[in-house]
């Protein structure tokens, strides 16, 4: 049981901080979900990385 308390804490910090991560680029917060995923979160890493922020846009 502990166990699993661990693993589900661990994901809901990986969502929050994807989330986080995502709108304060100026992204829709809902693209941080990539980061539960194994894949994922190296996609959206390197999409992060190369794409044109849409925060620096504005200003």
């Amino acid at each position: 049981m502990t166990g699993f308390i661990l693993f589900l804490a661990t994901y809901l910090i990986l969502a929050f901080s994807g989330w986080r991560i995502f709108k304060r680029a100026g992204f829709h917060g809902a693209l941080g979900l990539l980061f539960l995923l194994p894949v994922g979160n190296l996609i959206a890493l390197i999409y992060l990385a190369y794409i044109d922020w849409p925060i620096h846009k504005t200003k």
